[in-house]
């Protein structure tokens, strides 16, 4: 029995819980779905009897990211679908060829959120039949059909052990240079072909001026529970520990998605994160901290035309303020995350079906394209999966070989990374299910 829809995720955090949304979605359809990460091993049943009618991908820039997401996982494939994660760019990536897709990567569909990147791609050479608005599927959680999906402030408080009768104020942060030694820049400046130490100093910078407003408020106002929601890059911060040693209601907490804890906080504030959008999707305002300014080609564009906050002066009033406007236009940030009173995630279902019943829309394998299959790949994945069941690491197994040894712990730490057990599955299910199956078909 073949499989009409393979969907492949990079990144667990960004993508699965969307992921998971959709594929509900399709089955309750009729259709059959399945999820796969993009390490995962090569499997025969994709390329035979099993193969899928329609690829749905993570990210697709070029020929060589259709080759190994789409032909070294199901063989030859036209209907190539592309969730494309990465829209929220600065002004100097939107200018750059590698954003706005090269060779037959243009071929695919690829969905955008709004009407802002369809534009871009267009411009830059793309049809539009290959461009269609979806809106952002990770934005429906947000939505008030998807009401009591998250904890709620006394809830999630309770489980960190917060005081759920103070004023919570949650921080995202984005400081994931800050931790970084010079070293560490200086060989990703290399691999990336960028020089980011000026971008690092402006991350070390922000990072501690934005803790000493932090260290200064919370002394003022211990009735305030800040919870600082850390970039995943920030896993060795002296500074973090230091601040939460020092202030018993400075909390730095990982656990728990951004939007449970932008739904439940009485008041927010950001650096250059993202998940500014969804702190609108969800009906919230934040004021963005500032303490220096940021490089524009790293700053995305969205916040282009915000207003900051720029002195600890102006924290401590935007801090004050019961009912804060919003920091960034709505034309901006609608432009980039269409507010369409259809959910995004049966928009982009309704996308799917569409290439699933009709003729593909191009020729992403046609003219333009040469497939190759990578063996070296194929039997590294089956290895450092072994490997990974194990609980071998490959720097210990392979300790007689460095290159090998740190090509296969390169490969092991995205696995482990993005590895999902089916338990963590079912609960996700569970959770999104009543969603799905208690709407009526649209």
């Amino acid at each position: 029995m073949s499989l009409d829809f393979l969907i492949l995720y990079e990144h667990t955090v960004r993508e699965y819980e969307s992921d998971l949304l959709l594929k509900l979605e399709l089955e309750k359809r009729g259709y059959t779905a399945e999820i796969r990460q993009l390490l995962d091993p090569k499997r025969l049943k994709y390329f035979t009897w099993k193969k899928p009618r329609v690829l749905v991908s993570s990210c697709m820039y070029d020929n060589e990211a259709i080759n190994s997401h789409v032909y070294n996982n199901i063989g030859r494939c036209n209907r190539i679908v592309n969730l494309h994660w990465e829209q929220m760019l600065s002004d100097t990536q939107e200018e750059g060829d590698w954003f706005n897709f090269g060779g037959n990567a243009k071929k695919c569909v690829q969905t955008c959120w709004g009407s802002r990147t369809a534009k871009r791609l267009m411009d830059h050479g793309m049809e539009g039949k290959n461009c269609p608005v979806t809106g952002a599927v990770m934005m429906d959680f947000l939505r008030p059909e998807f009401r009591g999906y998250f904890e709620g402030k006394e809830a999630l408080c309770r489980r960190f052990g917060l005081d759920p009768s103070h004023h919570l104020h949650l921080y995202i942060s984005s400081f994931g240079y800050a931790s970084m030694t010079e070293e560490e820049v200086k060989s990703l400046s290399e691999m990336a072909g960028t020089d980011f130490s000026g971008f690092a100093r402006t991350n070390r910078v922000s990072m501690e001026q934005t803790l000493a407003w932090f260290d200064r408020y919370l002394t003022d106002h211990p009735e305030v529970e800040l919870v600082y929601r850390r970039h995943p890059s920030e896993w060795n911060s002296p500074q973090l520990e230091e601040l939460a040693a020092r202030r018993p209601n400075f909390h730095v907490i990982f656990a728990g998605s951004v939007k449970d804890w932008i739904v439940a906080a009485d008041s927010i504030s950001i650096w250059m994160s993202t998940s500014i959008a969804e702190v609108y999707m969800a009906g919230k305002s934040c004021h963005i901290l500032r303490p220096v300014p940021i490089e524009h080609e790293y700053d995305p564009v969205i916040y282009k035309g915000g207003r900051y906050l720029t002195t600890y002066e102006e924290f401590a009033a935007g801090m004050a303020e019961e009912n804060p406007e919003f920091p960034i236009p709505k034309e901006v940030i609608e432009g980039y995350f269409d507010p369409s009173p259809r959910p995004a995630y049966l928009r982009m279902a309704d996308l799917l079906e569409e290439v699933y019943t009709q003729p593909p829309r191009d020729e992403p394998m046609g003219p333009g394209f040469t497939p190759h299959f990578n063996w070296l790949k194929f039997f590294a994945l089956w290895g450092v999966h072994l490997l990974f069941a194990l609980r071998l690491e490959p720097k210990k197994v392979f300790f007689f070989h460095k290159g090998l040894a740190d090509f296969a712990q390169r490969i092991y730490g995205y696995v482990e990374k993005a590895h999902v057990t089916p338990d963590q599955v079912r609960a996700m299910e569970e959770r999104i299910r009543p969603f799905v199956e208690g709407r009526e078909q649209a």
